[in-house]
């Protein structure tokens, strides 16, 4: 990790033997949607947008070519993510190119200056992208709402954005992407020391604002700039003390209800964390789907999804964070009685001791997963970044496997004794009028198989590591 002269954090990272031949840049920034000012909920979300400029040359792209054609022409791909609390950037090329790729990732943030076309275009994309947004997602931001009052989802309100103009959107872009509040990663088959040579060359201007083609320092706006600390009050405020809340039901293609819990602070109380991620393998992989394949008394679930962290990605954001369970409800099957199967799982857990095989199982499934993702570059480049911007401390991602190892069995029953003994939100999946609620079961479907004794649930716990689509530029 080195510093460049404006702030600048920079981590290189030389691993040949996970993609030879190849290199990945992650920039990740202090900036989401909690971060949005009033009235204009998603302006983290269209920044991210607006830093894929599609064409029009000027000082940011003066072959007159988008940022993304430009990876894509050195074989290269790119892509990013909105979230609560930052916003990530990561671009995978060809050794070779890396070079090319950092002055392009460097001159789309000295360039920044969108056009009032090119933004209602963009806010016509992330309306579309909010309206696609599913079920989890909506459940998993109503929940986060519930219990901590002030927080704002990463995609955005569409009605918001719609008068948004460039002078905001510049504003928000000068105050919150700050050489300070931003971590550049690179990873792969690289020369650290020919690494720092070119980033020193060509982000040396960043933390310099433009502003009307003149360069000024950027002193003036630290003040709104600066990289949160750990320990620093979120938006989000305080959290929520009631024991359950009942959230406003939310749509769904079926019955169901989504349960949410806070998960303990990643950095303050990383082994608690990690106990959380197990738990939600345990219950997603054994206890879920037994629990329904023995149901008698006609309180049935018809499927069952536990995810730990940010939408599914944990280790992926600073507190505030969620477990969420999302389960469906078969017909007679009413919320109460889908929650109350819920708590009974968590209980029998709780009360232990957990089995040793059991516990094994489920710290595998997670190594399993980590080790798919271990060769994966922009994984771990967007690891780093997010490490060192919003988990300081943390010894990066390779000490995660022992990490894992050393959660026992007792720290995971006293994980669920936390989720029945701490608030707790319920939000009724409720099908539209003229929606179909029920299928027949068919064979290679995921969610459910047909057999002898009719329709077995599947669980499943979203818990891998990689980065995933979420609100994607």
């Amino acid at each position: 990790m080195s510093v460049l002269p404006g702030g600048l954090r920079v981590c290189v990272e030389s691993v040949p033997q996970y993609g030879r031949g190849l290199a990945a840049v992650a920039l990740t920034v202090a900036a989401g949607g909690d971060d949005d000012p009033a009235g204009r909920h998603g302006t983290a979300h269209l920044v991210e947008h607006l830093m894929f400029p599609r064409s029009g040359g000027g000082f940011a792209d003066p072959a007159g070519e988008g940022y993304a054609a430009l990876v894509a022409g050195a074989g290269g791909v790119c892509n990013a993510e909105t979230h609560r609390d930052h916003t990530v950037f990561h671009t995978t090329v060809p050794a070779e190119s890396l070079p090319e790729a950092l002055a392009w990732e460097a001159r789309r943030l000295l360039g920044f200056a969108p056009t009032e076309d090119v933004i209602r275009t963009e806010t016509d994309v992330i309306g579309e992208e909010i309206r696609g947004a599913g079920d989890a997602g909506r459940a998993w931001e109503s929940a986060l709402g519930a219990l901590y009052p002030g927080s704002r989802d990463s995609f955005g309100t569409a009605a918001e954005l719609a008068g948004i103009t460039a002078g905001e959107v510049e504003a928000f872009f000068r105050a919150h992407y700050t050489a300070r509040r931003m971590v550049l990663s690179v990873v792969g088959d690289v020369d650290p020391a020919g690494v720092m040579a070119v980033v020193g060359e060509v982000f040396g201007e960043v933390g310099v604002i433009r502003v009307a083609g003149e360069a000024g320092a950027a002193e003036g706006i630290r003040a709104a700039g600066e990289p949160r600390a750990v320990e620093q009050a979120r938006a989000a405020g305080e959290p929520c003390t009631a024991k359950e809340i009942r959230t406003a039901p939310l749509p769904s293609g079926r019955p169901g209800v989504a349960v949410g819990h806070p998960l303990p602070d990643p950095v303050a109380d990383r082994p608690a964390y990690l106990a959380q991620a197990v738990l939600a393998q345990v219950l997603g992989r054994s206890r879920l789907p037994a629990l329904a394949r023995s149901a008698r008394d006609g309180h049935r679930l018809t499927s069952a999804t536990v995810t730990c962290g940010y939408h599914g990605q944990w280790l992926a954001s600073a507190a505030p964070d969620l477990t969420l369970a999302v389960l469906g409800r078969a017909p007679g099957t009413e919320v109460d009685a889908a929650v109350g199967i819920w708590r009974s799982v968590l209980r029998a857990v709780a009360e232990g001791p957990l089995p040793e095989a059991e516990h094994r199982r489920a710290v595998n499934s997670l190594l399993v997963a980590w080790h798919r993702q271990a060769d994966s570059l922009p994984t771990r480049a967007v690891a780093l970044g997010r490490d060192a911007l919003l988990l300081p401390g943390s010894a990066g991602p390779d000490a995660l496997p022992a990490e894992l190892r050393r959660t026992t069995p007792a720290e995971v029953a006293a994980a669920a004794r936390a989720l029945l003994e701490g608030p707790v939100t319920v939000t009724e999946l409720a099908p539209q009028a003229g929606t179909v609620t029920e299928r027949a079961p068919q064979a290679g479907t995921v969610t459910e198989r047909a057999s002898q004794a009719g329709t077995v649930p599947i669980a499943r716990a979203d818990t891998e590591l990689a980065p995933q689509k979420g609100t994607v530029g």
